[in-house]
């Protein structure tokens, strides 16, 4: 039997005497299962949430959808962020949910807050995201809520991008080439659809 604990995958024998934590792999597909699921249970978590939840920057027809867990002073977040107009010339939708690296209640956490409270949420994240200043405002925010999703999720640093499929993307990935990925991902898993 398989057990979801978060992002962890824990596999019990019938009589629930056993428990193993680690990889399956199919040696005949040579598949990692467990990789599958844990991409599985990531793309039925964000399918869940609704882009009225989230910050998105899309071209007009996308190809490629991700969704990006971003903290407001990292600087590859930054960095990936500063090339946004690049990622959609690519046909990439990018939905940013917030994980502060810091934690709830740091200064990065309460910059998320306040960009999700901007009257123009896209245009407060770009100020931010270019070390500028915004008005510090509160409201009712999904900040704790996409924190507790990416740990979930096993999002462990930012960026961490999850793919339409539920693949997992740790780190900063030039346009261009994160194009070229999700092209590959897509061709290998026509099916699914983010």
């Amino acid at each position: 039997y398989q057990v979801t604990l978060g992002a962890n995958l824990v596999y019990l024998s019938a009589d629930a005497r056993y428990a193993v934590q680690g990889s399956i792999i199919d040696l005949k597909t040579r598949t990692n299962l467990t990789d599958a699921a844990r991409a599985e249970l990531r793309r039925r978590a964000l399918a869940a949430i609704p882009e009225d939840q989230m910050i998105v920057f899309a071209p007009r027809n996308p190809k490629h959808t991700i969704t990006v867990f971003t903290d407001i002073d990292c600087g590859y977040c930054r960095k990936l962020h500063s090339q946004i107009q690049d990622y959609m010339k690519q046909g990439i939708k990018v939905r940013y949910l917030f994980y502060p690296r810091a934690g709830l209640g740091s200064e990065s956490a309460r910059k998320a807050e306040a960009v999700w409270c901007a009257d123009d949420r896209r245009k407060a994240i770009t100020l931010a995201k270019q070390g500028k200043p915004i008005e510090m405002k509160t409201c009712e925010n999904p900040v704790a809520h996409d924190f507790k999703l990416g740990q979930e999720l096993g999002v462990t640093g930012t960026p961490a991008i999850i793919t339409e499929q539920g693949d997992l993307i740790p780190g900063y990935i030039p346009p261009q080439r994160l194009r070229q990925i999700l092209d590959q991902l897509k061709a290998a898993s026509p099916g699914v659809q983010g």
